[in-house]
């Protein structure tokens, strides 16, 4: 799995992330994300990842200090929030809830690491971008 610091100074990626946990956490089952945002256009692709973030000094292999292993991601298309069937454009401006799945999971994020949450608006060139605007031929 790619070591996913190459996105840590994007400005449009948003980054949330635990203190230095105190004891191991186990992650088994299923994963889900909460996400609530807005957009300037009438569709968005959310893309929501989970990663395991090392310690900043790892003594044992030098190549994991600070490395950020992903565990769960997922790339949503906004315009199919209620139904895949029936897509329907976002209200432009307008804070709107979106349940992502981010599939299931068996993971322990042990003593001295950190979890990490990404969200960004898209991710190129892994899907094609969102023209932000629902245009009568995506329906």
């Amino acid at each position: 799995m790619q070591d996913q610091r190459f996105v840590n100074d994007r400005p449009d990626v948003a980054t949330w992330q635990t203190e230095e946990l105190q004891e191991d956490v186990t992650l088994a089952g299923q994963v889900t994300a909460k996400l609530y945002a807005s957009t300037t256009g009438t569709d968005s692709d959310w893309v929501v990842k989970l990663i395991d973030v090392y310690p900043q000094k790892v003594e044992s292999d030098w190549k994991l200090s600070g490395y950020e292993l992903m565990i769960a991601d997922e790339i949503f298309r906004g315009r199919y929030r209620k139904s895949y069937e029936k897509p329907e454009p976002i209200v432009a401006g307008e804070v709107t809830p979106y349940t992502i799945d981010l599939h299931t999971a068996d993971h322990v994020f042990l003593k001295g690491h950190r979890i990490m949450v990404q969200v960004a608006e898209h991710v190129v060139p892994a899907v094609r971008p969102e023209p932000a605007e629902v245009c009568g031929e995506h329906f």
